[in-house]
């Protein structure tokens, strides 16, 4: 299940706004360019950022994602009609052969449960064509990245046009294990609405998602450093192999 940032209409609709700094998108697009790719699969895709990122540069794109608010707002945006949108998760996907697929920002994180978690690595490997290519990050549990999630840190009032002014922060609200959970919350100041929206993440060890992905069928290419977030992230190389296994 996808959290209320996502799914919430109100909240979907600022959630780009509210989160405008997407460079972290810019390794995927030189990914992309990399393996020259002419099919990705966007799993999580949210409000399209990036699948549309990679539409206006000619390549074909499916976007999937469980958030029904955030496809719609996704739907709304210029070049659209360039990707194909579902409803849905990697679980639940038509029969594909894309080049790549990509999990960026949280969204492998926010896949908490061990089974969910395998069924949407099968997923991603079933829709890849053989020699195509997983790529997707995580945080580096080690750097304890939840502990600069305070109010304090994170406390803005954003400005949208046609919304008004719009308070925001995040607080932890759990760490247990690997699993940390958090509270996003907002306040619009054209009526006073207060909305919260919570969220848990999973921090994996480097050396459990590398088991992960070949226990899979996945050949793990290369771990690379977050280019935006040096030291601070894992970034996963997997490959589904030319030759399937016997």
């Amino acid at each position: 299940m996808a959290d209320e940032s996502f799914t919430h209409p109100r909240l979907a609709a600022v959630y780009d706004p509210l989160d405008p700094d997407r460079r972290d998108l810019d390794a995927y697009v030189r990914v992309a360019e990399e393996f020259g790719v002419r099919r990705v699969l966007d799993i999580g895709c949210g409000t399209g950022v990036f699948a549309l990122l990679l539409a206006g540069r000619g390549i074909e794109v499916v976007g999937v994602d469980p958030a029904r608010a955030s496809l719609d707002v996704a739907r709304a945006k210029p070049g659209s009609e360039q990707v194909r949108w579902i409803h849905g998760d990697a679980t639940t996907l038509p029969p594909l052969r894309v080049d790549l697929a990509t999990m960026t920002a949280n969204v492998a994180q926010q896949i908490v449960d061990a089974r969910a978690w395998q069924a949407t690595l099968r997923g991603a490997y079933e829709a890849l064509r053989p020699g195509g290519h997983l790529v997707f990050e995580t945080r580096d549990p080690a750097r304890r990245a939840w502990e600069e999630w305070t109010r304090e840190a994170s406390y803005g009032v954003t400005e949208i046009p046609g919304v008004g002014a719009v308070e925001s922060w995040v607080r932890v609200t759990g760490v247990g294990g690997q699993l940390v959970s958090f509270r996003h919350t907002y306040v619009f100041a054209a009526d006073g609405q207060e909305l919260t929206s919570d969220s848990t993440l999973r921090f994996r060890e480097r050396r459990e998602i590398e088991a992960d992905l070949r226990a899979e069928g996945y050949v793990v290419e290369d771990v690379r450093d977050a280019p935006d977030r040096p030291g601070r992230e894992f970034v996963f190389v997997a490959r589904r192999p030319k030759t399937e296994r016997v």
